[in-house]
């Protein structure tokens, strides 16, 4: 019997994610439809069902989200008319708690026969422990990355199971046989646009800086989307740095993850990524003030770096708001350059905080119980 998944995906990881949780599902079940919102991996998976909207959809930030409330309603209103209309077997979240938590709420009240899953657990435990109960109320399954996820959920009635991280298949599928490049910084500020806009032009100034200092290094980036490789290009234009000196790539910052001496990341997944690789690397974070603040309301975490959160101690350094600048940024990186041998420890610490991401096979696990719900 043909089965009908609805899927809402909003970030790039999110649409990788889930075009590999849909390619599974096509393996669990023997006929299986797929709509929704997600990227073009997921949209070129399901046939033109699922429609491409990353670009526009990834905003982080509370202050970034109200400016564009209005857009945000009517993408809102116009999917839940569509689910309703559908009326899938399953829906299936994939992260984006912000649209996807409220989309779970008015599908369980108005579309009840549709069982309602969540592909990595919205992290409710650091920023907001009283909405676990009412996601315990809308939802059916919940699908964890971290194994101390499983009993928050389940104690409020929901039930979970953990997965592993799904960057784990992910990423061994692009690890490669090489060594390190010497003197080779990777600048990695993010895959949305707003993002990269306000950390990369930061990071070409910490170039500057190691410039001035005299240090003698080759810089490399990977743009996300063509939209955010021609904000680094022009970013790049107006610093007035060298013709040649800052590498523009078109994707593959796994690979570069694996080849330089040590880089600069954005907080996001993209952290784990490098952790993964044992790529030392330093952390920094800007959001529009409000949005900060607010968040430091909410967030009783010590840590904002995944990995940090992951190892229960500050593996990485995080520089965060004002501390993200040019020259805390530069006189990490000029000292990691200068004594590699700080380089190899923190190395050896990411991959053994890394390697509680779990191990391959993701993906199957995570449709197996899908499955097993809908055979429910």
């Amino acid at each position: 019997m043909s089965k009908s998944v609805y899927v809402v995906a909003g970030e790039v990881s999110g649409d990788t994610h889930g075009a590999e949780l849909m390619e599974a599902l096509q393996g669990e079940l023997e006929q299986v439809e797929f709509r929704g919102l997600g990227g073009p991996e997921m949209a070129a998976l399901s046939g033109g069902g699922v429609e491409d909207w990353v670009d526009d959809a990834a905003v982080v930030g509370v202050w970034e989200v109200l400016r564009r409330y209005g857009w945000f309603k009517e993408r809102f209103d116009r999917t839940l008319e569509d689910l309703l209309a559908w009326k899938p077997d399953v829906l299936l979240l994939i992260d984006y708690p912000g649209f996807n938590l409220r989309l779970a709420k008015q599908v369980h009240e108005k579309s009840p026969e549709t069982q309602i899953v969540h592909y990595v657990a919205p992290q409710v435990w650091a920023w907001n422990q009283k909405r676990i109960p009412q996601i315990a109320k809308t939802h059916d399954l919940m699908l964890c990355l971290f194994p101390f996820e499983v009993p928050i959920f389940e104690e409020a009635g929901l039930r979970s199971r953990c997965a592993g991280h799904p960057l784990v298949d992910e990423l061994e599928e692009k690890r490669i046989e090489t060594r390190r490049l010497s003197n080779t910084v990777g600048l990695f500020p993010g895959s949305r646009k707003k993002e990269v806009s306000r950390l990369f032009p930061m990071m070409l100034e910490s170039v500057r800086r190691l410039l001035e200092q005299g240090t003698e290094v080759k810089f490399v980036t990977a743009a996300a989307s063509e939209k955010v490789a021609s904000v680094m290009e022009e970013a790049l234009a107006k610093s007035g740095l060298p013709e040649g000196l800052v590498e523009i790539q078109n994707g593959g910052s796994q690979v570069l993850m694996q080849k330089v001496t040590c880089g600069v990341v954005a907080s996001g997944t993209a952290t784990l990524e490098a952790a993964y690789y044992g790529m030392p690397y330093c952390l920094v974070y800007q959001v529009a003030w409000p949005t900060y603040l607010m968040a430091r309301q909410l967030i009783k975490l010590p840590y904002i770096g995944l990995i940090n959160i992951l190892a229960g101690r500050e593996v990485v350094p995080e520089f965060i708001q004002s501390e993200a600048n040019a020259y805390e940024v530069a006189l990490w990186l000029g000292r990691h350059l200068k004594e590699p041998q700080l380089c190899e420890v923190l190395s050896g610490q990411l991959l053994e905080a890394a390697s509680r991401l779990g191990e391959v096979g993701t993906h199957k696990r995570a449709a197996h119980e899908v499955a097993l719900l809908l055979s429910k």
